[in-house]
């Protein structure tokens, strides 16, 4: 009897060392939340590697599980990666910003598309509300992190807004094509990819941090 209590305690240690170490070398893979901000970088150059949609759509669902004022949750979504549309999207860019400076700084041999050549794009549009960029900021941190995790970089996007809005003739066509509801304005566009270039991290300017005594 004693023997059979001595083969069950030690079975019970052996699973306990074996899942602690299945739970370390998980840690250690993934990092945490704090090596994740530490670690993430915005990329601005991506393979072509197609994105898989269950990772977009993990992403996508990281970012509405922010915080926001109230839980208003007053955030849309919306998850591009046709060719085509990014293409033709492209086509109204590049024709706006042809001959000016700022073609002629992104209009290399390697440009492919205004997301900075990324294969996915995540449009994130917000009501007009006093909270409304704090929570579209809030959310879009949540995929940029959430994305670092899965292996893929981002990039935060202002630029799009040239072209998506309700001014520009061909573009004003291409924003109602994301089916926005009503009273919902385009915040930014996040580029989403497998990361072609490893850049390092940029200066912090931590004398901006004070404590008030």
């Amino acid at each position: 009897m004693k023997r059979m209590i001595l083969i069950v305690v030690l079975c019970v240690a052996a699973l306990g060392v074996v899942l602690f170490v299945q739970q370390s070398r998980k840690s250690e893979a993934k990092g945490g939340v704090i090596e994740a901000i530490e670690a993430r970088r915005s990329i601005r150059k991506y393979s072509d590697k197609s994105v898989e949609r269950e990772k977009l759509q993990k992403i996508a669902e990281c970012g509405v599980a922010a915080p926001s004022a109230m839980n208003s949750q007053d955030w849309e979504l919306r998850i591009v990666d046709s060719k085509a549309w990014i293409d033709e999207c492209t086509a109204i860019f590049v024709e706006q910003i042809q001959g000016t400076p700022t073609g002629d700084k992104m209009l290399t041999p390697d440009f492919k598309n205004m997301f900075r050549n990324a294969p996915a794009v995540i449009f994130v549009a917000a009501k007009g509300d006093a909270y409304s960029d704090l929570n579209a900021g809030l959310l879009g941190e949540n995929m940029m992190l959430a994305a670092y995790e899965l292996g893929l970089g981002t990039c935060c996007l202002g630029m799009p807004l040239m072209v998506l809005n309700e001014h520009h003739p061909k573009g004003k066509e291409k924003l109602a094509s994301l089916g926005f509801s009503e009273g919902y304005r385009l915040r930014y566009a996040l580029a989403v990819g497998y990361a072609d270039e490893a850049p390092e991290a940029k200066q912090r300017d931590l004398s901006k941090i004070r404590f008030v005594e």
